[in-house]
């Protein structure tokens, strides 16, 4: 009996005969391969078989993480990611001098014997006795494959990873019947298949193909006999062999392969001296991993790809599931992202914002009735150096998906305000008398029998963008003119639940998560929302009053092995937010923006498109967001810390006294989105008849009850004005202007005052706060 060393057990010498006596006595199961006797050997393994017969018989090949490739719409790809570099290739797309040489020096006896080699085993004990330790291992291929197998099932659990690798006997055992098992079930070519794609050479190359890739930049077929040896011996150590970092090192190991394939008869001797002479002629590339290698900018893209499949539930049930299918990969996702939409984005915002300007710019196209995502980027690079101005926040989508808290819209918002009132009724035509300034309206109704109510001792106020701005409006020209006062006077009187509802249906929540604030500010765009979010609100108008569901993928297809399916992918669901007539007639009113009013630098030369500006106070942000019956758009610039204002400010090397709307974003929505439909077909919008203003002396006056008469610019109007401002009540906003308001122009001026208390999150509750007031 072996005997046992005090406090540190049998020693590798006696566990390898122990282990050999188990081979040995399970010969039943060896198939057939012939040992000496046990007895001349002196083994002893009384009890082992046993065990060895209480493994489970079947071995499942798991499957190789590979690879996931990630296209665009037109099938080019965008990146490639993969939690280990792998490309799973078949034995005859692996060239000869590489299935000759890792044979040679990992186990030169493949052919001739079964699962283990019982001469390599003896050489191996002999050797280890002479050395006193382990010098030399005998597993074979097989063997080594196995040990893989349990590897790779491990993934990156580090716990898992050590079971999977720890040198015992009782590992060694199953490896062993596994490997009997793969022997008779596959046979050698598909041992030596699968060995060569599964096993690590180094510098996050899993298999031979990846590896081929990583040294050379070229397939695995085209390996020649210097770089076939080279590849084979890194195997046996990764790190110490890597050419990369020890060329010389590197170089001897590489030799070592030639010879021993000489001394086989895989190739002369003059041959393995010739390619000895050679230098290593690496040619490597970059690991090409992750959405930080995506083309045209798409890396944000990439890595919203990458949130919908981790959190969507049609990709697994749980997200440890989600996360397990990700990393397997072997993926092909297709997804939606218009090559041409996102060149025309990404050289649109490079020609407008700088990387490195003080402020930053992000902008999505989506495309209307289907939620299809077909362009995303921002002047702020994909990356983790800040030296650089790199970025890994998507300034594009909500905090969940990997985006910020989000940006105020400021009058993006008021459509979605124009169009929960036309639904509910209310005439295109209504007029309001929009004074410059005026204290927010009081009481509002809310949602659930709520009221929002102005605060008595010190209520808030807030002015049109220039004092020229003052009414009477119809709801055309203050939407032209983005007229504070006329949409708080909007609000206040259909309620703000109505409001709330309409956003809810075209799918606009705050990028951080939270509910939308009761509150007759929201009308102005103090609810920080996402530009992914505007532009698929917008796309609702387009689509005449559809909304639809974002969506990134069109197809997911797994590769297992030689087997391609299609796996179940999130689909849009579509519903009606409005009727076509409502969204028709926000078209209308949004069409007059672009052409007569404040969006006039955004609009298309060649085609209808309609939109609206925003500028929050302070000027932290300015927006366009705009759309054509096939495509919409937002565009947002600001500083994504919220501290820088733009005022007296450089962007794109543009100097600016103050940044609009109209006059940053807007060119850069104009750009992008005249390169992403040109050659597409011109499509009209179906518009409505709104009556234009008519403030000529008709002496009618429209008085709107809490709100006041308008005033009109003759005697008459201005009498009926002022009757209608008396009937108007307590709340009455003005009893009617002299004159009517002017036009505002392309780049007005945010002057909206509030008390200090009257801030988001400074506020009693949902339905008594109002956030910073007017936008343009």
């Amino acid at each position: 009996m072996p005997k046992k060393r005090s406090g540190r057990g049998l020693s590798p010498t006696q566990q390898a005969a122990k282990f050999l006596g188990v081979s040995v006595l399970a010969g039943a199961v060896l198939a057939g391969i012939a040992l000496p006797a046990a007895g001349a050997l002196g083994l002893a393994a009384k009890g082992s078989v046993k065990s060895f017969d209480e493994i489970p018989a079947n071995l499942k090949s798991p499957q190789l993480s590979q690879r996931t490739t990630i296209l665009d719409a037109q099938g080019h790809q965008i990146a490639s990611v993969y939690s280990r570099d792998r490309t799973v290739v078949d034995l005859k797309d692996i060239s000869p001098y590489m299935q000759k040489a890792i044979v040679a020096i990992e186990d030169s006896r493949f052919y001739k014997h079964g699962a283990i080699d019982l001469k390599g085993v003896l050489r191996a004990l002999n050797k280890n006795a002479q050395e006193g330790g382990v010098a030399q291992g005998a597993s074979t291929l097989t063997q080594q494959l196995v040990k893989n197998y349990f590897i790779e099932e491990a993934g990156d659990d580090p716990t898992k990873v050590a079971e999977a690798t720890q040198q015992t006997l009782g590992r060694k055992i199953r490896e062993l019947k596994y490997a009997i098992q793969l022997e008779d079930k596959l046979g050698k070519k598909k041992i030596l298949e699968n060995y060569l794609n599964i096993t690590f050479f180094g510098e996050q190359a899993y298999g031979v193909e990846a590896a081929s890739e990583r040294y050379f930049s070229k397939h695995a077929k085209d390996l020649d006999l210097p770089e076939a040896a080279l590849l084979a011996g890194i195997v046996q150590s990764p790190s110490r062999y890597d050419p990369v970092n020890d060329e010389a090192e590197a170089t001897k190991r590489r030799n070592v392969v030639l010879q021993r394939m000489a001394e086989l008869g895989d190739i002369s001797q003059k041959e393995a001296d010739e390619a000895g002479r050679q230098p290593l002629k690496l040619h490597p590339s970059r690991p090409k991993n992750g959405c930080i290698t995506a083309v045209q900018g798409a890396g944000f893209f990439c890595d919203y790809v990458r949130d919908v499949f981790l959190s969507d539930p049609v990709f697994g049930k749980t997200k440890e599931a989600r996360a397990r299918l990700w990393n397997k990969g072997g993926l092909t996702v297709r997804t939606t992202l218009d090559p041409q939409a996102q060149q025309s984005v990404q050289a649109s915002v490079k020609d407008h914002v700088y990387k490195s300007d003080a402020v930053a710019t992000a902008a999505t196209i989506v495309e209307p009735g289907t939620g299809k995502i077909l362009a995303m980027g921002q002047s702020r690079p994909y990356g983790m150096n800040a030296k650089d101005h790199e970025t890994e926040i998507n300034l594009s989508v909500n905090q969940n998906m990997g985006g910020g808290a989000g940006y105020q819209p400021g009058s993006t918002f008021k459509p979605i305000v124009a169009a929960a009132a036309i639904e509910g009724g209310t005439p295109a035509t209504q007029e309001y008398s929009s004074p410059y300034e005026m204290p927010y309206p009081s009481p509002v109704s809310a949602c659930n029998g709520k009221v929002w109510r102005n605060d008595p001792r010190k209520p808030a106020k807030l002015t049109n963008e220039n004092e020229s701005e003052h009414g009477p409006y119809s709801m055309k020209e203050a939407t032209a003119k983005s007229v504070n006062t006329y949409y708080v006077q909007l609000i206040s009187d259909i309620g703000i639940c109505p409001v709330i509802d309409m956003a809810k249906k075209m799918g606009v929540a705050r990028a951080d998560g939270r509910k939308i604030d009761q509150a007759p500010s929201i009308a102005l765009g103090t609810q920080e929302m996402s530009p992914l979010t505007m532009a698929n609100a917008y796309a609702t108008f387009a689509a005449r009053g559809m909304y639809c569901t974002p969506v990134a993928i069109e197809s997911v297809t797994q590769r297992t092995g030689s087997h391609v399916k299609s796996l179940p992918v999130p689909k849009s669901t579509c519903s009606r937010a409005m009727s076509e007539k409502t969204a028709d007639t926000v078209s209308t009113l949004l069409k007059g923006v672009v052409e007569d009013g404040t969006g006039q630098q955004a609009g298309l030369d060649d085609r209808p498109s309609a939109g609206k500006t925003g500028t929050t106070d302070e000027r932290y942000a300015a927006w366009f967001v705009g759309y054509t019956p096939n495509m919409a758009g937002a565009v947002w610039v600001g500083d994504p810390q919220h501290k820088r204002k733009m005022i007296n400010i450089t962007i794109g090397g543009e100097p600016h006294d103050k940044v609009f709307g109209g006059e940053v974003p807007g060119p850069i929505w104009r750009d992008m989105m005249a390169g992403a439909l040109e050659g597409k077909p011109v499509e009209n919008f179906n518009l409505v008849d709104i009556p234009d203003d008519n403030h000529s002396g008709d002496g009618r006056g429209r008085g709107h009850g809490r709100h006041g008469g308008n005033g009109g610019n003759t005697t008459g109007q201005l009498i009926g004005g002022l009757i209608g401002g008396l009937n108007g009540g307590p709340n009455g906003g003005t009893t009617g202007n002299a004159t009517g308001g002017t036009t505002g122009g392309p780049n007005p001026t945010p002057t909206i005052s509030l008390p200090g208390n009257f801030f988001q999150g400074q506020t009693n509750g949902g339905t008594n706060g109002n956030g910073p007031g007017g936008r343009r």
